[in-house]
This record gives C-alpha cells, sequence and structure tokens, in this order.
C-alpha cells in the first residue's frame, strides 16, 4: 500500500479534468457542441471550466468542501481506490489537528475554484455536464438547434438568461438553476 500524503493544495493538479468537449459522452457531446457553436456564432465568448471528472478528482472536491465546511470530520471521510491522500493533519504530538485539517481542505477548494458543493458521483463524472462561462454584449442572435434564430435583447448576459436557457434546451443543454457554469441532460 502506498503512503499516504497529506491533503492540501498540491492535489488540485492531480486527476485533471478533460476541460474538452471531446470527452463528454456520446449522447450529450453532439448538442452541446452544437449549442456552443451556435453561441459563439452569435457573438458570445464561451469558456470551458470542466468537462468530464475523473471519479478520484469528483472524491477530492466533494470531500474537501466537505471537510472545509466543517460537514465532515476528516477523520471520517472513506477511502478511495487510486487516492493515497491523508485527510488528517496533526499536531507535534500526534493529536487531530481539525484547523490544520480544515485549512488544508479549504486550500483544495480554492485551487479547484469550487464555489457549489461537488456531487461525489455525478454527471461530471459521466461526461453528462459541462461547466462553462458565457457573456456577450448587446443582442444575441443564436440559432436554435432546428436552426431557427432567436434574438436575444434580455439580461443578464450571462447563461442565466432565461431565453438562452431555452436556446439550450433545444439542444439537451439545460442550464443549473442556481450554479453558474453548470449545465448538463438534466439541468442537476
Amino acid at each position: 500500500m502506498a503512503p499516504k500524503e497529506l491533503s492540501g493544495a498540491a492535489w488540485v493538479a492531480r486527476f485533471p479534468d478533460a476541460g474538452t468537449t471531446s470527452a463528454l459522452d456520446d449522447a450529450f457531446r453532439p448538442g452541446c457542441e452544437g449549442f456552443i457553436a451556435a453561441m459563439r456564432a452569435g457573438g458570445a465568448s464561451v469558456a470551458i471550466s470542466s468537462t468530464r471528472r475523473p471519479q478520484e478528482r469528483a472524491y477530492l472536491m466533494h470531500f474537501s468542501w466537505l471537510i472545509h465546511k466543517g460537514a465532515i470530520n476528516p477523520q471520517n471521510v472513506p477511502e478511495q481506490a487510486g487516492v493515497a491522500i491523508e485527510w488528517v493533519h496533526r499536531t507535534a504530538t500526534g493529536a487531530v489537528d481539525l484547523e490544520r485539517s480544515r485549512q488544508a481542505a479549504k486550500d483544495m477548494v480554492l485551487g479547484y475554484g469550487i464555489a457549489f458543493r461537488p456531487a461525489l458521483h455525478g454527471l461530471h463524472t459521466l461526461g453528462r455536464a459541462i461547466d462553462m462561462t458565457i457573456a456577450w454584449t448587446g443582442t444575441l442572435v443564436v440559432k436554435n438547434k432546428d436552426q431557427a434564430s432567436a434574438t436575444i435583447a434580455s439580461q443578464p448576459r450571462d447563461g442565466f438568461n432565461l431565453d438562452l436557457r431555452k436556446v439550450g434546451k433545444t439542444y439537451g443543454v439545460i442550464k443549473h438553476p442556481t450554479d453558474p457554469p453548470h449545465w448538463s441532460t438534466t439541468g442537476k
């Protein structure tokens, strides 16, 4: 068994997210790529930050969030195959150092850029979700999946725009109601 390494920011670079639409599930990818192409053709900027996430990364993100928020004691985190992480930091005397354990988890949360509680087993690990930041100025003219043009003059000029969400839905790309960059097959 490999020796465990203490939790902390160094873990963020391990088990990287694919970050490209080519890694998405075959049933989700075409609609997602079509929606992104339509937005870009209309003048929107689209920055992809996450697509398919390895289960190991999902584990690290999920439990770093829970430890940081005080929702789980680091001593109670289950092990994950292939991830030799030690969540419990200790004092020089060997006692559990909860403050340092939580700080290391916070460093991971900040490194991952997590804003909402990540799922342990979710649509990102299945390749059925994408995180993307969308923005435009003025009026956006974007084509639905059936190639009908939708003119979007409403605000906000980002992924929370209700008219843009309707367009996304035609491609099978559904916006999460509260997580700013998150779109998926179900909206969850």
